[in-house]
């Protein structure tokens, strides 16, 4: 059960191993981008391709969805990005269901822990496997696996990575299940739990009131998706790329200085950053040097 990119290597894995995959549950094609072609999810292409039965319920309750599934007589239900599904789907099978989740649980529990990671500043992340219950993403862990977070990470690179990451501990996840060789533990924590709600537009402006290594940690678990934005000249611009800047302002925060050739520099509320990469509205990805070659700031 998937729908998104991140979920493909899970399946494709397990297709690999020879694992006799029954069904893929995934998300409804929909119409997408300016012609409205309908579009099919990354994990029913793939299901297309090995000739796997495609389940696309809107209802993950309905009577006929229920009854469908259970003709599969699957052993094992695996969960990698998908809704949240209702006791009478993840309690179904004998082996019952297991989900992988992007962070080291129990921290970072929720729909954007990839994102939330980077944007608190921590150094390491991870991925771990859990069996479902009632409660989202407060199972009884199976497995998990550490991954660093470097300064130059973005969502984008830490995304890929925990994506295959996360693809090997499904199948070492699945291998342990078939042969009955593993150790549920409880999710517990000395520390204070954060949590990774998912992220909307409005949550994506940046406050140039904050400091630097902050504002650079929140563009970095924005880029390139959703994107960190802002205000320039009453147009709006998302902010994929900053520096440290090497200049020492004495202005107020949100204040740019700019040659117009070479640097764009906004104050924070302690140190100045220097805009690497972004996109007008409107307008494509670009590099602030090559729109500075044609716009004055």
């Amino acid at each position: 059960m998937g729908t998104p990119e991140f979920a493909v290597p899970s399946l494709q894995i397990l297709i690999d191993n020879k694992y006799e995959v029954v069904a893929v549950i995934t998300a409804p094609d929909k119409p997408k981008g300016r012609g409205q072609k309908v579009s099919v999810s990354p994990i029913k292409e793939v299901a297309l391709k090995h000739e796997i039965p495609c389940l696309q319920p809107k209802n993950l309750k309905a009577p006929e969805f229920i009854k469908e599934l259970k003709s599969y007589n699957a052993n094992l239900q695996v969960v990698v990005a998908f809704r949240m599904l209702p006791e009478v789907v993840w309690d179904m099978p004998e082996y019952g269901t297991f989900n992988l989740h992007a962070s080291l649980l129990p921290q970072y529990r929720g729909a954007a822990p990839i994102n939330w990671a980077i944007i608190n500043g921590e150094k390491e992340t991870g991925v771990t496997t859990f069996l479902l219950k009632h409660e989202i993403d407060t199972g009884n862990i199976i497995f998990q696996d550490k991954e660093p977070i470097t300064e130059e990470d973005t969502v984008g690179s830490l995304y890929e990575r925990l994506m295959f990451k996360g693809s090997k501990l499904v199948l070492k996840t699945t291998e342990a299940i078939r042969n009955e060789e593993y150790h549920l533990k409880e999710q517990a924590s000395n520390k204070e739990l954060r949590k990774a709600p998912k992220i909307f537009k409005e949550d994506c402006e940046i406050d140039w009131t904050k400091k630097a290594e902050d504002l650079r940690n929140f563009i970095r678990g924005l880029s390139p998706y959703p994107g960190a934005w802002t205000t320039l000249n009453n147009k709006n611009y998302k902010i994929f790329k900053v520096e440290y800047s090497p200049e020492d302002y004495e202005i107020g925060s949100g204040e740019i200085v700019s040659d117009d050739k070479a640097f764009v520099d906004v104050q924070t509320g302690d140190d100045a950053l220097r805009l690497i990469q972004f996109q007008p509205e409107g307008k494509r990805k670009m590099e602030v040097t090559d729109f500075l070659k044609g716009n004055k700031v």
